[in-house]
């Protein structure tokens, strides 16, 4: 697995995900406490979501944090396919 990264004073957070045939999929989202509720998470996210749409894939979010975040953000889900699980 890989992962997408966001290092800060207050520590790193990051995105797993895995990368299988023309799908992206978003496994887990981890956040440090000290970065909560500040947008890390959903920054990770578009990256991801822009990273698939650069690459022609189809975005598959598995992690509970990313598929909440794309619901509530349709301006980024509706930039890539989704296959929502």
């Amino acid at each position: 697995m890989a992962r997408f990264e966001l290092v800060l004073p207050e520590g790193t957070a990051e995105l797993v995900f895995r990368r299988h045939d023309d799908q992206l999929l978003l496994v887990h989202t981890e956040v440090p406490e000290g970065l909560s509720g500040r947008g890390v998470g959903g920054e990770l996210v578009r990256a991801a979501v822009d990273h698939a749409v650069a690459e022609g894939l189809t975005v598959v979010p598995l992690c509970p944090f990313a598929q909440r975040w794309l619901r509530r953000h349709p301006d980024v889900a509706g930039a890539a396919r989704i296959d929502w699980p």
